[in-house]
């Protein structure tokens, strides 16, 4: 949900022609007891995880904004899973382009 509430948060902003100096965007990912890495995870896949995080990631260079845990993981988990979700962020800004675009274009 946190994820969600920051990619809505950013697109209000965005639809609201604020000026910012960067997107940002939520990714969540959920640690499953087996170490595979789960993006976007349903409720039940939340409950079942070992650990789940949420990162904000900026649009400039990818940097974490935020980031916020819940259970245990080790360091190197933690890496791999931030890894992950800074490559599913160019999804999310290319939807945003999308979106945009689809918005704003003169069809």
């Amino acid at each position: 949900l946190l994820s969600c509430c920051l990619n809505a948060a950013c697109m209000a902003l965005l639809d609201a022609g604020l000026p910012l100096a960067a997107l940002f965007c939520g990714v969540t990912c959920a640690l499953q007891p087996d170490g595979t890495i789960l993006l976007d995870p349903t409720a039940r896949q939340e409950q079942e995880a070992r650990a789940i995080l949420t990162f904000a990631i900026a649009s400039s260079d990818r940097k974490v904004l935020m980031a916020t845990t819940k259970g245990s993981c080790s360091v190197e988990e933690m890496q791999q899973c931030l890894a992950a979700a800074q490559r599913a962020a160019s999804t999310i800004f290319q939807f945003y382009r999308d979106s945009v675009r689809r918005r704003y274009s003169k069809s």
